[in-house]
């Protein structure tokens, strides 16, 4: 089954051709960065405005690169929720309406379940059960997987996303955004160990999250140093990233010595971050577990991982009304199951 996805739930307009949940045929992503980086955030107006520009021309440039003609698509896979609602509704709109004018079916998915799915991208399979960390802009959770839509939330964030916090950050220390890739590769040249930030576990036999306060000490430390020379901003960048991977793998790494599963795994934007990859690498290695991750390129929003789950839901029957909306805040998947 060849399938054409659409990703447009924040700053990147995104279309795919994914043949089977697995096997990519193309990818495109147009991103907005450049638009957004003189606001130090994603301005949601001007977004719903290049996703618009940008919708038509993505969408025909990955069929190309799929070497298909688009009587050779099966069905339409989109984006319905989280994210910027403006947003949402260029790529869902679009994706409703090429479905219709083909007379195949549309499915709208979890941007999340897309996230999840993104580690079936590639040749590394990864087996069932797993623990998943999804971080991202917007999310950070723990999930237990037992099928390729059968989850357990274990444990989220109480307030600030990982990904925000990294944005929050940057800024204050006048970086600009995106955050996450400025700081990872500022920490890199910094002393992980120069600046004694809070580890914000909560509880370490716990699975939320909590990272408002880690953002704070870097507020703080920032008021009683201001100014600091090209060494320290390197040094409060590798202090905190130090700071938030030590938390996130210890947390993933509990998460699956409690389900007694060997698998795990990390998905989403943050998932692309040099040293939470490394630490979680290395963590697995000692205690003999299976570490998994997408390839660089499905880390950040794209649309072949929403074809990726766009195909189990298609299966499950799960197709759009014509009627249907989009959803802006994270409604977990209807089977998602709580701890």
């Amino acid at each position: 089954m060849k399938i054409l996805a659409i990703e447009s739930s924040c700053d990147e307009t995104a279309a795919a051709v994914v043949e089977d949940g697995t096997r990519v045929l193309s990818s495109i992503v147009a991103s907005q960065v450049d638009v957004h980086h003189v606001y130090g955030g994603v301005v949601p107006e001007l977004a719903s405005r290049k996703h618009i520009e940008a919708i038509v021309p993505v969408v025909q440039e990955a069929i190309e690169a799929a070497g298909i003609d688009r009587s050779e698509i099966d069905a339409v896979a989109v984006t319905q929720g989280p994210g910027l609602v403006g947003a949402l509704l260029v790529g869902f709109s679009y994706a409703k309406a090429y479905a219709w004018g083909l007379g195949i079916p549309c499915v709208g998915v979890n941007h999340l379940e897309g996230h999840m799915s993104s580690i079936f991208l590639g040749d590394n399979p990864l087996e069932f059960p797993y623990v998943a960390l999804l971080v991202s802009g917007g999310h950070t959770s723990l999930y237990y997987v037992t099928g390729p839509t059968d989850y357990e939330l274990m444990g989220q964030t109480r307030d600030d996303a990982v990904g925000e916090a990294y944005d929050k950050v940057s800024k204050m220390l006048g970086l600009g955004y995106p955050g996450g890739v400025v700081i990872d590769r500022l920490a890199q040249k910094g002393d992980p160990k120069a600046i004694a930030f809070p580890r914000p576990y909560l509880d370490k036999k716990a699975f939320d999250f909590s990272f408002s306060g880690l953002k704070s000490a870097v507020g703080r430390h920032l008021k009683d140093h201001p100014e600091p020379d090209e060494t320290r901003l390197h040094d409060i960048a590798a202090s905190f990233q130090e700071s938030v991977a030590v938390v996130l793998c210890h947390k993933l790494t509990y998460a699956a010595q409690v389900k007694k599963c060997r698998h795990i795994a990390v998905v989403g934007g943050v998932a692309a971050n040099s040293r939470v990859r490394a630490m979680v690498a290395e963590v697995a290695k000692k205690r003999n577990l299976s570490f998994h991750t997408p390839e660089l390129k499905y880390c950040g929003d794209n649309a072949a991982m929403i074809g990726a789950i766009g195909y189990h839901r298609l299966r499950e029957g799960k197709t759009l009304k014509v009627n249907d909306d989009t959803y802006s805040r994270a409604k977990l998947p209807s089977n998602t199951k709580h701890k």
